[in-house]
């Protein structure tokens, strides 16, 4: 009875939602997009980012009272092509085929456990992923873009491929479905896109055929004044109205001890940092980014008693994203307080270190 009640408690713990960690403020002053984008750096954290539906959900609740009028975010264009998964997901790990990636296209698909990059406007079936079943294989023609849609709308996203493991698995998946070794969409792509803030979010919404960048000048983003409020490209020189978004997350660029970080935040903010989803760990990876140590303190710690590490929140650690050889209960913890931190540079994962580390450390103001 003790056992089966500890597993419902951990299921409700590990099911608990978190805030979002962004808040969007909408301006409706008319400026260009660089005046838009110095406003909001002066007072507030930069222009929009969205990282996702649920981001742009919020937006167009921020901004529906604006009425019928375009607006900026803060997505411009860039002169280099970077490569992102749709998913968000860092690129870590790439498959090409011999010669790939070849030519100007920016959609990539897998045969053969290869990948090749053809145009997005190619009709193709497709794999997406769901948070809570997995792989699914999709046997619709789809163009790239559709495809996206149609798994962001159904599932999860398009299918992110990490590592050479989980290629295996994808092709092994594939084929079992297809043995005919077809190519299917995944979600990887490119763009010349980059966000004010200079996060990494890879989330992209535009509006049918857009962005088609008319008259070679259409160098940034508007969220259009047409019902669904999905993306446009428009010479910066305009003015519109704008969101700005204020970050909750602060990376402190001091070297202190964990308890003494701790101390920071609680008096000049609210807390050290809980990461508990994939989601906040994406918003910790564009942040620490800024940070001046090698490691980063997190709102983590182990709890030698109890034999488990916890969030200061009191959560528990559901979604876990230790480094290999991190995260066990550590040897001899009754004579050293461990804590958790956060790589800032690599695969960004977590590591566990003896609290009187001088690191850098990550505040949040919720």
């Amino acid at each position: 009875m003790a056992q089966t009640l500890y597993f419902t408690l951990l299921i409700a713990l590990c099911s608990i939602s978190e805030c979002v960690q962004r808040q969007y403020h909408f301006i409706t002053e008319k400026k260009t997009w660089t005046e838009a984008q110095r406003y909001c750096r002066e007072n507030y954290t930069d222009l929009a980012t969205v990282d996702n539906m649920n981001d742009m959900i919020q937006l167009v609740k921020t901004v529906n009272n604006g009425g019928f009028q375009n607006i900026w975010i803060g997505l411009m264009r860039a002169s280099v092509y970077t490569w992102h998964w749709s998913s968000g997901d860092s690129v870590l790990f790439l498959n090409w085929a011999s010669g790939q990636p070849a030519g100007s296209e920016n959609c990539t698909y897998m045969s053969n456990g290869q990948w090749t990059v053809e145009p997005c406007n190619m009709t193709l079936s497709f794999i997406c992923y769901n948070m809570s079943t997995g792989l699914v294989f999709v046997n619709q023609m789809m163009n790239w873009r559709d495809a996206q849609s149609y798994c962001r709308q159904n599932h999860t996203d398009l299918v992110s491929v990490r590592n050479q493991n989980e290629n295996q698995q994808l092709e092994k998946f594939i084929h079992d479905r297809n043995s005919s070794g077809s190519a299917v969409w995944i979600g990887l792509f490119r763009d010349t896109w980059q966000w004010s803030d200079q996060s990494n979010s890879s989330f992209r919404y535009w509006d049918t055929i857009e962005p088609n960048n008319d008259k070679g000048c259409e160098d940034c983003t508007v969220i259009n004044k047409y019902a669904q409020r999905r993306w446009n490209d428009i010479p910066c020189g305009l003015t519109f109205s704008f969101v700005c978004h204020e970050d909750k997350l602060i990376v402190i660029q001091q070297n202190l001890s964990w308890s003494e970080a701790l101390r920071y935040c609680r008096q000049n903010h609210v807390d050290l940092v809980s990461v508990q989803s994939v989601e906040m760990q994406r918003r910790v990876m564009n942040v620490v980014k800024l940070a001046s140590t090698e490691a980063v303190w997190l709102g983590l710690h182990h709890y030698c008693s109890m034999n488990m590490w916890l969030w200061l929140t009191g959560d528990i650690v559901c979604y876990q994203n230790w480094a290999p050889g991190n995260g066990s209960t550590p040897e001899n913890c009754k004579l050293e307080n461990r804590k958790g931190a956060v790589q800032s540079g690599g695969d960004q994962t977590w590591i566990s270190l003896p609290e009187s580390h001088r690191l850098n450390f990550i505040c949040t103001n919720y």
